[in-house]
């Protein structure tokens, strides 16, 4: 083992072990009296429910996460990664398909050694606490959707990182980061239209009290609201949300119909006031800057580190195919994504608090998102007493009673 194995290992092991603590101090940290601010909202088995949900799912999660490292591990160390590539430099001469079927079969074979997880979450642990709405028909075709969006989009694109990288010469990190920046934009533009359709039906919010209600609100901010559909969410779970997505005229918020079905029109108006909170705060092209900065940086570090010999030989390989280097300079990038993922979550939790300070101003009543938070965090079985390490990791959005104690600031 070289340095590169040492550092890839380590990273591995600490990840894995960081995982653990973390979980570990969230379950810790659960409370048995519910809170205070949740009195009348849940009732005591609905409160233990939501912390049996959190103890089932964080030890699914202990064994998928031990079960993952154990198999690439194995798969490492017995020099599968490069048995692959014998097996694809015999089937092909180009190195672009070459990469194409490499990393292809790589991500197949992931997805079908998680399948039997997926399955276990979706049709018994969230079929346990009343969650799942997804039918066996559906599964199968998400999974097929996916992998012809895979092949349609993944592999064009793929295709194309490779070529750069392997002709492009000093700049092939510059070019790569562009066309990856330019294809992320178009993806944007086109997904709210074209591909968020082939999984879920959007329907536009029809006429009546609640659309008066939120073309009224939008007038009052000067929000030009267009495209407001109903998801049908219940498609396949009983959990609400509501996000925006797209920019320009494809620019779209879409409510679940589970949300909807469970919240006063105050509070959809509130919840809506929260999404265009973002987009009035600029939080959408914030993210789209980070993003492009983000993806330089990565194209930047790749351009060095896919050089280097050592990476390859971590891996037992003896020559350099750029495809291979993809894969491999992915497992020595995880822990600065991990730090980088900390710092964009503590980013996020700044952006919820001000998305969360747009609605409660601009409607006046801050008492409807209390209300819209407290119903969404027992619909959805939140934990309600995360421990501090744990939002510090893992939370894009602050701990519910944190983001309702700095709403009734407001008030």
């Amino acid at each position: 083992m070289n340095v590169y194995a040492f550092v890839i290992l380590g990273t591995l092991v600490a990840g894995f072990l960081l995982d653990v603590i973390a979980d570990y101090l969230n379950i810790k940290n659960l409370k048995p009296d519910l809170p205070e601010e949740f009195i009348g909202v849940y009732d005591k088995d609905t409160y233990k429910k939501s912390q049996k949900y959190l103890r089932t799912q964080t030890k699914f999660g202990y064994i998928t996460s031990a079960y993952g490292i154990a198999v690439l591990l194995l798969f490492w160390f017995l020099g599968g990664f490069s048995r692959l590539n014998n097996l694809v430099v015999g089937w092909f001469s180009d190195d672009i398909i070459r990469g194409i079927f490499y990393i292809g079969i790589l991500i197949a074979a992931n997805s079908i050694l998680s399948l039997p997880f997926s399955i276990y979450s979706t049709f018994v642990i969230e079929e346990k606490y009343g969650f799942n709405k997804t039918t066996p028909k559906t599964f199968i075709l998400d999974i097929l959707k996916s992998v012809a969006l895979g092949i349609v989009i993944g592999a064009p694109v793929l295709a194309g990182v490779i070529y750069i990288l392997d002709n492009a010469g000093a700049y092939a990190w510059l070019y790569g980061w562009l066309g990856v920046s330019v294809i992320g934009l178009i993806i944007q533009f086109v997904a709210p239209r074209w591909l968020m359709p082939l999984f879920n039906k959007f329907t536009p919010l029809g006429e009546g009290e609640l659309k008066t209600a939120i073309l009224d609100y939008a007038g009052s901010v000067k929000f030009r609201v267009k495209n407001i559909f109903i998801m049908d969410g219940s498609k396949r779970s009983l959990k609400s949300n509501a996000f925006f997505t797209g920019f320009g005229k494809n620019k779209r918020i879409a409510l679940f119909d589970t949300l909807i079905n469970n919240h006063t029109i105050g509070e959809l108006v509130a919840v809506l006031a929260h999404e265009i909170g973002h987009y009035k705060k600029k939080h959408i092209l914030q993210g789209m800057l980070l993003g492009f900065i983000h993806t330089g940086f990565l194209f930047f570090l790749l351009s060095v580190f896919i050089s280097h010999k050592g990476l390859f030989q971590a891996f037992y390989f003896t020559d350099m195919p750029v495809y291979a280097g993809l894969i491999f300079f992915g497992m020595l990038y995880s822990p600065i994504e991990l730090i980088l993922s900390v710092f964009m979550n503590i980013f996020s939790r700044k952006n919820e608090y001000e998305a969360d300070k747009f609605s409660a101003v601009t409607t006046g009543k801050p008492v409807f998102l209390i209300d819209a938070l407290k119903k969404l965090s027992k619909d959805n079985l939140s934990n309600l007493t995360p421990h501090p390490f744990y939002v510090f990791l893992n939370f894009s959005h602050p701990p519910v009673l944190e983001r309702i104690n700095a709403l009734k600031k407001l008030e």
